[in-house]
């Protein structure tokens, strides 16, 4: 039987494994944003050789080949690779800090708005 683990070490390898999405979308958003990114770079791909085949199809002596051959390799494929979310542990330190600053901007803010006024009148 595996050792089992403590309720401090099940949330410390929560921190570590799990990811929140930070990007700025939705998580919703992302399922379909992934796909359509993966696909566009092979979209372009195939379109630039594509157009460079139809503008030499009428041609068909062997130099002209090896040329558009040579041609068609140079087309690079672009590529896209998904950045990984954020690890929780490191998401809830950030809300931590933020939550930290924020504490009594309101009244700073409120504060100062009405110095201002007391320096106009």
């Amino acid at each position: 039987m595996k050792g089992r683990k403590t309720p401090q070490e099940k949330k410390s390898l929560s921190y570590a494994r799990d990811r929140r999405n930070t990007y700025g979308e939705s998580d919703k958003g992302s399922r379909t944003s992934i796909k359509r990114n993966k696909t566009k770079p092979s979209r372009a791909y195939r379109r630039s050789v594509n157009q460079i085949l139809q503008s030499e199809a009428s041609s068909s002596d062997l130099q002209n080949a090896e040329l558009l051959d040579a041609e068609v390799r140079s087309v690079k494929r672009r590529k896209w690779r998904k950045c990984p979310d954020t690890p929780l542990g490191q998401y809830v330190k950030e809300r931590l800090e933020r939550r930290s600053r924020s504490v009594g901007a309101k009244i700073k803010r409120r504060a100062e708005f009405k110095r201002r006024m007391g320096e106009q009148i």
